[in-house]
């Protein structure tokens, strides 16, 4: 039990790099999923908005991006790169995984809400054209969130 103690600290700390990138990246898959979804019906109508519509279906993927910036600060800090991490401790290892969760989770929820007000700013997008900025601040509004997810994972990344 004590080799495991002594030598998990990379795996768990890898664990929640891992799961900052994935978790972030598959909340962006399935909000731009959504919004692409919501995207392609108006653009059969209309093909001309293919590019506001395309914007819509964008925004949702920026929490995959968040995500991705905090595995590589977390692996770069964990010593991966330059061949240190293998001294990491249990205890530094559950210090990055804890850092990592905020963009996880926070990633995941917020990309899924993002995608649905992006839908639904498709819809505004379709039935008004003249009020289409008015559903990218609806959106915008949701990546704060996102926004303070990254802020957190990054505070304490740098902390450690």
């Amino acid at each position: 039990m004590e080799f495991l103690f002594a030598h998990s600290g990379l795996a768990i700390g890898l664990l929640g790099a891992g799961l900052a990138a994935c978790m972030a990246c598959a909340g962006s898959a399935i909000g731009t999923g959504i919004a692409g979804e919501a995207g392609a019906g108006l653009i059969t109508e209309e093909p001309e908005k293919f590019g506001k519509a395309m914007v819509l279906q964008v925004i949702p993927g920026t929490q995959g991006l968040y995500g991705l910036v905090v595995f590589f600060v977390a692996i770069m800090q964990m010593g991966l790169l330059d061949g240190t991490a293998l001294n990491l401790s249990f205890v530094d290892g559950c210090r990055y995984f804890a850092a990592c969760m905020p963009i996880a989770i926070g990633g995941l929820v917020s990309a899924m809400g993002q995608g649905k007000v992006a839908a639904s700013s498709v819809n505004l997008l379709a039935k008004n054209p003249d009020h289409w900025a008015k559903g990218m601040i609806l959106c915008i509004i949701v990546e704060f969130y996102a926004i303070l997810s990254l802020l957190a994972s990054m505070m304490m990344l740098l902390f450690i």
